[in-house]
């Protein structure tokens, strides 16, 4: 019979391939049960969405195989995502991480990503909430569907957002006639941004993706000052002034000590919904080599399809229009690239501040 000791440094040998250390360590398994020939244990990754999920599996699976005496294996592959531990008391206690999700320019599909984004994290087991920051160009309720809304509050003057596709969201597009811009000076975007935060009742979140205006202008910045952000994505297509603006949304987020989660390039082909043949729209610019250049990472492309468009538009996101397109797998990696980042981002803090304490 196999002992507790012999499994557990079998499961040593298993590396956890963001985070660098062994998952034994690092306190990924739990529940460990040896009974005869059976083990079983649950594997308690850092989010639902990890990229390497099968992988991991597999390797436990081929370590414990080297263990005489053991004739079946049972993993539980279960999720914990960590909170940023900066949070602290700025924000309601059950939101976990804030993701900004960015652009130099605007027509880079910036919003359609986010919606995609925080679909694809809810599909995977997390609980995702969408916050529409665009005060100038509020898309998502109609990107999400959500038509006849109207905002109340309660007692406590909170407000409960609505849901759809999985996913908890408010926008400025609630509150204002459909018609009616908003002319605003910073002030107003300040405090605009600390009622979504904090007077919108988003329950307990993983993740709450943040959809901001394009460029750089007082609803990043005030976004930035008021909470910490565990990182931000930054769109782009392969155009080389998409590309060149992009730099500037690099050097804002670097000066306002955000960290980079990655580099996404939109529309970075056409997919002929007949043919299926793949066509580059834009000459390419090198959204890579600017990633490779600042050392971000790049999280992959996402073609254009006309059908998933469409379906976008009144109010079904790509992930769900199409579940099988191209477009559809490759939003669902970079889902998952951007969560195992978040992963990364967390423990590198959390390890940041047991160093502090101990030292």
């Amino acid at each position: 019979m196999p002992t507790k000791d012999e499994v557990l440094k079998a499961l040593s040998t298993c590396i956890e391939p963001e985070l660098g250390k062994d998952i034994v360590s690092l306190g990924m398994v739990q529940n460990l049960t040896i009974d005869g020939t059976t083990v079983s244990f649950d594997y308690k990754l850092t989010t639902p969405a990890c990229p390497l999920k099968d992988k991991m599996d597999k390797e436990a699976r081929e370590a414990l195989e080297t263990v005489d005496g053991i004739e079946s294996i049972t993993i539980n592959m279960m999720a914990d995502v960590q909170k940023d531990v900066r949070l602290g008391q700025t924000l309601p206690s059950g939101i976990k991480n804030l993701v900004a999700v960015g652009s130099g320019k605007g027509g880079v599909g910036k919003s359609s990503i986010a919606a995609n984004l925080a679909v694809a994290l809810a599909k995977e087991g997390a609980k995702v909430g969408l916050m529409d920051a665009d005060v100038y160009g509020p898309n998502q309720p109609q990107m999400f569907g959500v038509t006849g809304y109207k905002p109340e509050v309660d007692s406590n003057n909170k407000i409960k957002p609505p849901e759809n596709h999985g996913v908890k969201i408010f926008s400025m597009g609630f509150l204002m006639k459909p018609d009616q811009p908003a002319i605003w000076r910073g002030p107003m975007l300040h405090g605009a941004i600390q009622q979504f935060l904090k007077d919108v009742l988003w329950g307990e979140l993983d993740y709450l993706i943040i959809d901001l205006p394009p460029g750089t202008g007082d609803v990043q910045l005030s976004l930035c000052q008021a909470v910490p952000l565990v990182g931000s994505v930054i769109v782009t297509t392969p155009q080389s002034v998409a590309l060149s603006d992009v730099r500037k949304a690099i050097a804002m987020f670097k000066k306002l000590n955000v960290p980079i989660l990655g580099l996404i390039e939109n529309m970075s082909e056409f997919v002929c919904p007949h043919c299926k043949t793949s066509t580059p729209i834009f000459a390419k610019a090198g959204a890579k080599d600017l990633a490779d250049e600042h050392r971000i990472p790049y999280l992959g492309e996402i073609p254009l399809d006309p059908e998933i468009c469409v379906a976008a538009e009144n109010g079904t996101p790509a992930l769900l229009a199409n579940p099988e397109s191209p477009t559809s797998t490759s939003l669902r990696l970079v889902a998952r690239l951007i969560a195992a980042q978040v992963s990364l981002q967390n423990h590198n803090r959390k390890a940041l501040k047991v160093d502090l304490v101990t030292s």
